[in-house]
């Protein structure tokens, strides 16, 4: 179609700024995925504090700069190419087959490559391996295509192998789970969740393992939710039945199996049918399926339920790591974007309102780094057989502590990083909408926030009070007294655990409702307040960086004691809960 002369007219006088295409000349360029390492200065100073020189002169990651130029490629080919489960083959023949993108083969053999398992039971650097390794984790994690999830996984298996001992005809699973050999590295499972399970698979799992002459089991059950469907192995949970096909009810009556998933000749999966591969909000790029187990073979009984505790404190810190890694990449992002991102006359970062928010941001995620690591350090001292009994009751107490906390913080601070790239942060092939997604999946898997919180008052019962007692000897704020710019900070701390210790004092004259009811806000102060002490302590070392002491002191003028802000208004009389009730289904008292 020709242009009109009216067209020509404003296009000669300067009033048609757009071509044939009219679409304008404007194109706002992207945020640019830099070297995650280099641009992690929080990262950088505290691997050349604490880490040993060998480890420092191996600086945590020699491939660093791969996660950008290539791996993060691989993490979005894994989000647009989800896995698809094939039921039949050409000729009708039942297969279940589980088709997942080359990407995430890759995913797998850069795995055991970089000994993102393996550094964990090769333990050569003493205390400070799995510092070593989560550190790597760290990095890996945002770009990795949710494959982070299968290693937490595999990393637990192993760690309940090794716990049970040879006893268990496990030798050559522990050896797969822990290589770096590509060829030979197995993934495992984690078949608990049926549908009345969830975090309660005391009273849940209704699935049975009928023994066998040979001694062995099989197993026959329902499975709600397998993450990792497409794993070498699994370990899985069930009821033993008796010569007479009875159970035994509760905790009591749970048995941990170890299984190896195989096929047949003809390419069909031993004892196992996939019914549906779960579609999820995010976590899109890991296959979840239900699965239906008729006849699957098992190992010898294992030790139950006392077994998972290994594996869930090691896959809760993988949890914690992931949540803390997705906090970064998205501050990594915004901080690049507000640099090439102009708006009302100025680019971002010159708005000082928008550069508070990403500040913010900034320590929420130094605080669960900062929190994150003194855990891996201290299961790293437990594991190389250097704890402390302090350490380790405050191993205990600070496991599901972190997951709980920066799994609910992750959601709210990479909520707030995809609002600061304004409509471009909901567009789907960003990128960034996967970001928040996936990090949904943090509060929930391995314990919701309320399960973990009760965990915590569980922890502190069993222990006699002794997990407490090592808490406040390790968060006591000492020794800072010498810098003067972090005095509001040191108050601050000092007197959020004086106020905890008060509220513990009066919580034990209470009925135990009471505390159950302040759990939740409870496992926050334990959290704020220890995260408070790390990041002073961590501002007072020799190489610390203005940002260092500004982020402590930023950290401590919020509430850290929140459990004693609403135990002074009352918050947990035993009046609240008819109160709640009456709040939340809208009726009268």
């Amino acid at each position: 179609m020709r242009r009109s002369d009216e067209e020509h007219l404003w296009e000669a006088a300067g009033y048609l700024p757009f071509s044939r295409a009219k679409i304008g000349s404007f194109f706002q360029e992207r945020p640019v995925l830099k070297n995650p390492f280099l641009e992690d200065a929080l990262l950088r100073g505290y691997l050349r504090r604490h880490l040993p020189q060998e480890v420092r002169r191996r600086k945590a990651c020699k491939k660093k700069q791969r996660v950008a130029n290539e791996v993060d490629d691989w993490g979005r080919e894994c989000e647009v190419t989800p896995p698809r489960l094939v039921h039949f083959d050409p000729w009708g023949r039942r297969v279940d087959h589980i088709v997942t993108s080359p990407a995430w083969k890759h995913m797998k053999d850069l795995s055991a490559q970089e000994g993102l398992v393996a550094i964990g039971y090769e333990r050569s650097f003493g205390e400070w391996s799995r510092v070593y390794q989560m550190s790597k984790l760290y990095i890996f994690s945002p770009s990795s295509g949710l494959y982070t999830c299968p290693l937490a996984m595999t990393d637990g298996a192993a760690k309940v192998i090794q716990s049970i001992g040879v006893s268990w005809p496990t030798d050559e699973a522990y050896s797969r789970l822990t290589t770096r050999q590509p060829d030979r590295f197995w993934t495992s499972g984690q078949w608990m969740t049926e549908r009345q399970g969830g975090s309660d698979v005391g009273s849940g799992t209704e699935t049975v393992a009928v023994p066998q002459t040979d001694g062995s089991y099989k197993l026959h059950g329902f499975k709600w939710f397998t993450s990792a469907t497409d794993a070498d192995m699994t370990l899985t949970l069930a009821r033993i039945q008796d010569r007479t096909g009875a159970t035994t009810p509760g905790s009591r009556g749970l048995s941990l199996f170890y299984a190896e998933v195989s096929r047949d000749e003809e390419g069909r999966l031993k004892g196992i049918e996939v019914q549906r591969l779960k579609d999820k909000l995010g976590t899109r790029q890991m296959p979840t399926a239900e699965l239906l187990l008729d006849g699957l073979q098992l190992s010898e009984e294992g030790r139950g339920v006392a077994s998972i505790a290994n594996m869930l404190t090691i896959t809760r810190i993988h949890n914690s790591v992931s949540a803390a890694a997705a906090m970064r990449r998205v501050v990594q992002l915004a901080r690049d974007y507000a640099t090439r991102r102009s708006a009302f006359g100025k680019p971002l970062k010159d708005h000082p309102l928008h550069i508070q928010t990403l500040a913010r941001m900034e320590v929420e995620t130094r605080g669960a780094f900062l929190l994150v690591m003194d855990v891996c350090r201290l299961l790293g001292r437990e594991e190389s057989g250097m704890a402390t009994q302090l350490d380790t009751h405050l191993l205990r107490l600070l496991t599901p502590v972190v997951k709980l906390y920066t799994g609910k913080q992750a959601v709210a601070v990479v909520s707030e990083g995809l609002e600061s790239f304004g409509g471009q942060g909901y567009i789907e092939d960003t990128g960034l909408p996967g970001l928040l997604r996936d990090a949904q999946v943090l509060s929930i898997w391995e314990g919701t926030t309320n399960v973990l919180s009760l965990d915590v008052l569980r922890c502190v019962a069993r222990s006699s009070g002794m997990v407490l007692h090592a808490y406040v000897t390790h968060a006591k704020v000492q020794g800072a007294s010498s810098v003067s710019s972090l005095a509001p900070a040191v108050k601050a701390v000092n007197s959020a655990l004086s106020e905890l210790e008060d509220f513990v004092q009066v919580a034990a004259t209470r009925a135990p409702g009471y505390l159950e009811l302040a759990a939740r806000d409870l496992a926050y102060s334990l959290a704020r307040i220890y995260t408070g002490a790390l990041l002073i302590d961590h501002a007072c070392w020799k190489g610390a960086s203005p940002s260092d002491t500004y982020a402590a002191l930023r950290w401590c003028e919020h509430d850290l004691c929140p459990v004693a802000t609403k135990q002074a208004r009352g918050c947990y009389d035993p009046s609240t809960p008819p109160l709640d009730a009456a709040l939340v289904y809208d009726r009268p008292v």
